[in-house]
């Protein structure tokens, strides 16, 4: 009997032990509360105990939460309309003052979303599209020339900024300090929530649906002439270099044409002066070779020639009658 007594009284003290004990981690932090009022807060790291029955363990995070705002369609001061998508972190910094208003963490999306969105709107609303898409006046470089500068603006910063009329208007608040008034403002209103509102921040904007098709449209438009203005700049080019190649082969041609007439000019001369000097020692042999030149130039295969049997052309045809060849 005294060994059931005792395996009975163990068992019941294994079950108060379960009942009563509890763990607090690094990431949590506890609001223990008697008949829904509260008796104390555990923040520190460890096994912990309680009243059982009526005294209940409410565990809250310690460590940062996130918030992911759903993306609402805003107009400008300007009168455009944008696309915002904004996100925000924070976290529980009072569990007794958020769970006398909050209760649970997932209740905490509600009050965040009752509170940030609103803010952002006002923001948006009271500031030019500009000031949304850009932190400062620095000329933006074309989109071929952006480097890894972490302060280079995004595609569809640049984008946007392009397709406004006042695209040269000057940056006066920027998107930064409008993050940064976001916060500001949405801050104290959640500290009585219990909850700090450790940063906000725009993470994209973009045109609405029924203006996007012409803002691209204008940005195909734009690239087309950039394109075709790099197009009449080859074609210039181009046009240079076959001048050039022209004018160099009218030169070289120059060239070798004078060239060609100076050796031309000297053979000739050569082969005048050539037969001067054989004319000059047989004149009858000269003769005799120049006439077998016009014979083999005028008389081929094919031609008929009429002539009287006196003609001087014809004289070495009918024979050799002069005198003997002179030889010095």
């Amino acid at each position: 009997m005294k060994m059931k007594a005792l395996l009975a009284l163990a068992g019941v003290l294994v079950l108060l032990l379960v009942v009563c004990a509890y763990t607090v981690d690094e990431t949590e932090q506890v609001v223990v509360t008697r008949f829904d009022k509260v008796q104390r807060t555990e923040t520190e790291p460890g096994l912990k105990f309680k009243l059982p029955i009526i005294e209940k363990a409410l565990v809250f995070p310690k460590n940062l939460q996130e918030w992911d705002g759903d993306p609402g369609q805003i107009p400008t001061r300007d009168k455009t309309y944008i696309w915002v998508n904004t996100f925000a972190r924070w976290k529980i910094v009072d569990p007794v003052v958020f769970f006398k208003t909050v209760g649970f963490v997932n209740r905490a999306q509600q009050r965040l979303d009752e509170i940030i969105d609103p803010t952002v709107r006002n923001f948006i609303t009271s500031n030019r599209l500009i000031e949304a898409v850009r932190n400062s006046n620095r000329e933006l470089d074309t989109f071929e020339d952006f480097g890894e500068d972490s302060d280079t603006p995004t595609q569809t910063e640049i984008d946007l900024e392009k397709e406004k009329p006042a695209r040269f208007a000057q940056v006066f608040v920027g998107r930064d300090k409008i993050d940064t008034g976001i916060l500001e403002q949405a801050k104290p209103k959640l500290a009585k929530f219990g909850i700090e509102l450790v940063d906000v921040k725009i993470k994209r904007v973009n045109y609405v649906e029924e203006v996007r098709k012409s803002v691209y449209d204008r940005m195909i438009a734009e690239r087309k002439q950039i394109a075709q203005k790099f197009r009449s700049e080859g074609k210039g080019e181009a046009q240079k270099i076959l001048g050039e190649k022209e004018r160099e082969l009218k030169r070289i041609e120059s060239e070798a044409y004078r060239t060609a007439q100076e050796i031309k000019g000297k053979a000739d001369a050569e082969s005048t002066r050539l037969y001067a000097e054989a004319f000059g020692v047989d004149p009858e042999f000269y003769s005799f070779v120049k006439t077998l030149e016009v014979y083999n130039d005028a008389l081929t295969g094919n031609s008929s020639v009429i002539l009287s049997t006196d003609s001087e052309i014809f004289k070495y045809m009918k024979g050799y009658e002069g005198t003997p060849l002179k030889t010095k």
